[in-house]
């Protein structure tokens, strides 16, 4: 006679997904100024009323297909029929500009001070 399998009881513990979770860095973010704009003091929501992209997904998600085209067409986009490609364009085109306000600042580091010896090492190859 087989002996009789045992089975055990699986427990559920209370697991935080990888989705849930946030991660601070503790950087704080500069950018540098790209356009005359940016300079002039413009944070970039004047053409798509908002630099987040959740909120600007939500703007797209409430939009009628008349709506969006229309939206399009003041962006710079050409219409198209199919709202499925149209929202993925705008996305792609919202991402466009937003990454144009983010460029970081450039920090440039200082020459080491090289040695006599190091320049002799670095310099036997001519």
């Amino acid at each position: 006679m087989p002996a009789k399998k045992k089975t055990t009881k699986k427990t559920t513990a209370k697991t935080k997904k990888l989705g849930n979770l946030t991660q601070a860095h503790g950087k704080v973010e500069k950018f540098e100024p790209t356009t005359l704009d940016q300079v002039w003091g413009s944070d970039g929501t004047e053409t798509y009323n908002t630099v987040d992209e959740n909120e600007y997904l939500e703007q797209l998600n409430g939009m009628a297909k008349v709506d969006m085209q229309a939206h399009a067409t003041k962006v710079g986009l050409i219409p198209i029929d199919n709202m499925e490609m149209l929202k993925g364009r705008l996305v792609k085109q919202f991402k466009t500009y937003v990454n144009t306000y983010r460029k970081p600042i450039t920090q440039t580091r200082k020459d080491p001070k090289m040695t006599k010896e190091l320049r002799n090492i670095l310099g036997e190859g001519k």
